[in-house]
């Protein structure tokens, strides 16, 4: 059976040489999958070089295996987490994967990457065997939390195409993870930066800090371990073992079939099952891609693999009886005890980020980010939660708002939260305001006499998101205090560089007020 995915069968990924020498760089990374590549580019990009590390082929097993939904909507049931932790951190694990999600926006963006970026709508919905009133009740629940923690969600009696119970998340998206992982892999190399394949990464000496691979050992400042089941390191066998302890590797599968067009909406869906089924549709020249998985079981735990296959074949077709199946293919998640990922150094100057659960694309690219906070010693509101020396977080206590407002609090936010409009017709002249144009975020001015410009509203310092100062006409940036001229030039710091410019859409280039 070719269990090849359809992302490997469609892109390409560019391919690298050995390690033919020793090296010296500021960051190791071990692992190229999404959160190895993720993490590279980031520290690349803020001027740092960085050796990547891949024993097999770069993409990764499990990232070029993936289904690819961009959701912060966790495993675990909204309801549950606020039970078992309380509100806020609840709320933290869901910002931290609308900021992951934007992040991945920002690469596209800055890179000019074509990788099929859409978003959609999510459906979390009872499943197709059946539900009772509690089934019912907890999903109204998730969507009562939800809209109260800042996550626009609607409860629905009737999911479209499923016809079932359900919630409606809006705002979340979908992509094609070859082509964007591929893009991102082809910017590292150069500058004293570097990709090595069929290079596998082994001890790890502590001073000077060094990892051997092979006969040659590349120095380096910082490692991060981006191996999905963390390597050893320099922790010990004890400690070491006690991490991986706690983490439950499951393999999952999924098929791809070509259906009639138009018969379910361009989204994602996923249900309330054990183990849940999750789908993905895609729409394409004269008829649409369903992407169908579930069938999880323990790693090894089940011999007769292919029965799964079958089983997710039979599901789809009562879903679309003409569906023609074209791939099949299989993949891992890693579960923790409490539903939440370990993220964090796991001694000092080692770095390591598992446990994703079926949150896979959005945590590994949120593990990339704190990764980088870690190296250069910033403060990360998520540091704390999914720290991987934690013992529990207590409900309630929890103080995500109160003990980040300086920084992550403000930007979290504003990068999160809604725009002022959605078209240039909402920015009167000698206004700004930050705008959704074309799904990114804008911070958009019109002068006296009509002419529009648009920038990134980004801060150029940390990445916090500026506001309008009316009175000054200026843009201010909430977490440090940088401010920017209307048209993006730097007026005070510490903000060094100047807002990105963008380009004006059609429908931006309204003169009239």
């Amino acid at each position: 059976m070719d269990t090849t995915s359809c992302w490997a069968a469609s892109e390409d990924l560019p391919s690298f040489g050995k390690l033919k020498g020793n090296l010296q760089v500021d960051v190791v990374i071990v692992g190229a999958g999404i959160t190895g590549v993720t993490a590279a580019y980031l520290l690349k990009d803020a001027g740092y070089t960085v050796a990547l590390v891949e024993r097999g082929s770069c993409g990764g097993f499990d990232t070029i295996n993936t289904t690819a939904h961009l959701t912060c909507v966790t495993d675990k049931p909204l309801h549950k987490l606020v039970d078992r932790f309380g509100k806020e951190a609840a709320r933290a694990a869901w910002e931290s994967g609308r900021a992951a999600i934007d992040q991945i926006v920002a690469n596209i963006r800055k890179e000019s990457v074509e990788c099929d970026f859409k978003w959609v709508p999510g459906y979390y919905h009872a499943p197709s065997k059946g539900y009772d009133k509690a089934e019912r009740d907890s999903l109204r629940e998730d969507a009562r939390l939800a809209g109260e923690l800042g996550f626009p969600a609607e409860f629905m009696e009737s999911i479209p195409w499923v016809e079932m119970p359900g919630v409606q998340f809006s705002h979340q998206a979908k992509f094609h993870p070859a082509k964007y992982v591929a893009a991102l892999l082809r910017t590292i190399p150069g500058r004293g930066s570097h990709v090595f394949e069929k290079t596998e990464a082994g001890e790890i000496d502590e001073e000077p800090l060094a990892v051997h691979c092979g006969e040659y050992k590349i120095r380096c400042r910082y490692v991060i371990l981006a191996t999905h089941t963390p390597l050893m390191g320099q922790t010990n066998a004890v400690s070491a073992a006690l991490l991986q302890s706690k983490l439950f590797l499951y393999t999952t599968y999924a098929v791809a079939a070509k259906i009639p067009q138009g018969l379910a909406p361009e989204a994602c869906f996923w249900d309330t099952d054990e183990p849940y089924h999750y789908l993905r549709i895609d729409r394409r020249r004269g008829f649409d891609f369903a992407i169908f998985g579930g069938e999880d079981h323990k790693t090894g735990q089940v011999a007769e693999t292919g029965e799964r296959y079958e089983k997710l074949e039979r599901t789809l077709g009562k879903l679309v009886p003409k569906a023609h199946v074209t791939h099949r293919w299989s993949g891992q998640v890693i579960e923790t005890p409490d539903g939440l990922p370990y993220i964090g150094e796991t001694t000092g100057r080692q770095f390591v980020a598992t446990g994703f659960g079926g949150n896979g694309i959005t945590f590994g690219t949120l593990g990339a980010m704190m990764a980088v906070d870690a190296f250069l010693k910033r403060k990360n509101p998520w540091a704390d939660l999914f720290s991987v020396h934690r013992k529990s977080v207590a409900s309630g206590a929890f103080e995500y708002v109160r003990e980040n407002k300086d920084y992550p609090y403000f930007m979290l936010r504003d990068w999160l939260g809604g725009a002022e409009g959605k078209s240039m017709k909402a920015v009167k002249r000698n206004q700004g305001k930050i705008l959704q144009l074309n799904g990114r975020k804008v911070a958009a001015y019109r002068d006296a006499h009509g002419k529009v410009t648009l920038c990134s509203p980004v801060c150029t310092h940390l990445k916090c998101i500026v506001a309008w100062n009316e009175a000054e006409s200026t843009w201010d940036c909430p977490c440090h205090g940088s401010r920017f001229a209307a048209t993006g030039e730097v007026l005070a710091g510490p903000a060094e560089k100047p807002l990105e410019k963008l380009e004006a859409e059609p429908a931006a280039r309204e003169i009239h007020a």
